[in-house]
């Protein structure tokens, strides 16, 4: 059986590769996703999504503003059973100002919802930040519930933290997993037990194998020499606030001690969150060298492969890879959603999101 798969805001393809490697065989049937049509409305986004993920097919990737977006143009392409979106974050962010619904991108979920109304997919799938559940006093996320809820379908959100699915990176994010009530089957949140033995240390993912000298998106950034000097005061796991170093090569900012401004990686544990955006001192930096990660060791935190190719300039490329979904995290939850069409037993726990009440979901669902 083959799920027809369509993406909303699908940024450079972190659920569509994941989608690509989900597949399971089942009593001799294939399990599997095949992908139809896609849309974002960044120019290199969609560049890269249609190299990597659908090359023979450019124009199922529609470029457009959600806002001006005919959605029976995407039904033109084709029918849709899984419809998956990761609506914009920065107004839900905890390091944005959480201005939530109110915000300029807050607002965009209702374009998915609007989307989950038009195509009545059996399944969708929805991604944004850990921070979601807090914004206005998690106000905004139980209106999002009960919208997507509203529309006929039952609700499995968590919050997974994707370091323990074998993700080298401590990337929390809540998906929210949603079947269509007329349809008799159950989700379970697959449990991180098999990935426990999993090498996620940052050391092993940038190094393991090592990337080939003809790697794309490998190019380093140029360090001035105040930064390679300030870089060399740092220690594994320290930031510019933390180090111990001269006077002169402090940041003169107060209250940022726990920033990530200038901070190493510790080779041994996996990455801190790798972002797509901020200015100096905010693109992650090797744990010996005295150097800014390249964009494909960022790639590789993510879990993307080497053969992933990024369009764009250095700094776009950036802002993509920082936005996406991880690889592995995404390919991990959709064959539990494979396993769960095909009737399979997986491993699973309980959910770890709680209603504004304090009560916890029953069995995951809404």
């Amino acid at each position: 059986m083959q799920f027809r798969l369509g993406e909303l805001f699908c940024g450079p393809g972190g659920i569509g590769m994941g989608a690509r490697l989900a597949n399971i065989t089942h009593r001799g049937n294939l399990f599997s996703y095949k992908h139809m049509w896609a849309t974002d409305y960044d120019k290199d986004t969609c560049a890269t999504y249609r190299r990597n993920i659908c090359p023979d097919r450019p124009e199922a990737v529609i470029c457009r503003d959600i806002r001006e977006l005919d959605f029976s143009i995407l039904s033109d392409i084709s029918s849709v059973d899984i419809l998956a979106f990761g609506f914009p974050c920065n107004d839900f962010s905890i390091i944005g100002e959480q201005k939530g619904i109110d915000g300029l991108y807050g607002p965009l979920y209702r374009y998915c919802v609007k989307a989950v109304r038009h195509f009545k997919p059996l399944l969708f799938f929805a991604e944004n930040v850990g921070g979601l559940r807090n914004t206005n006093d998690g106000n905004t996320f139980r209106v999002i519930l009960e919208e997507f809820s509203n529309e006929g379908y039952v609700l499995y959100p968590h919050l997974y933290k994707f370091n323990e699915y074998g993700v080298p990176q401590t990337r929390h994010r809540i998906i929210i997993i949603g079947i269509r009530k007329d349809i008799d089957i159950i989700f379970r949140i697959p449990s991180p037990e098999p990935y426990r033995d999993m090498d996620i240390s940052c050391r092993n993912a940038i190094l393991d194998p090592p990337i080939p000298d003809n790697a794309p998106n490998n190019e380093r950034t140029r360090q001035s020499p105040t930064v390679v000097k300030r870089l060399s005061y740092i220690r594994p796991g320290e930031n510019a606030f933390t180090a111990d170093m001269p006077e002169e090569l402090r940041l003169n900012v107060r209250g940022a001690r726990i920033s990530q401004i200038y901070k190493r990686l510790e080779p041994d544990r996996p990455a801190y969150t790798v972002t797509g955006s901020g200015g100096g001192g905010t693109h992650m930096y090797h744990w010996s060298e005295n150097r800014a990660l390249t964009n494909r060791e960022r790639a590789r935190l993510q879990t993307f492969p080497d053969d992933f190719v990024f369009e764009g300039s250095k700094e776009s490329v950036r802002r993509q890879i920082g936005m996406a979904v991880p690889v592995q995290g995404a390919k991990v939850i959709l064959e539990a959603v494979l396993k769960t069409f095909a009737g399979i037993e997986y491993p699973y726990e309980h959910p770890n999101l709680v209603h504004s009440e304090g009560k916890l979901f029953n069995e995951g669902a809404v």
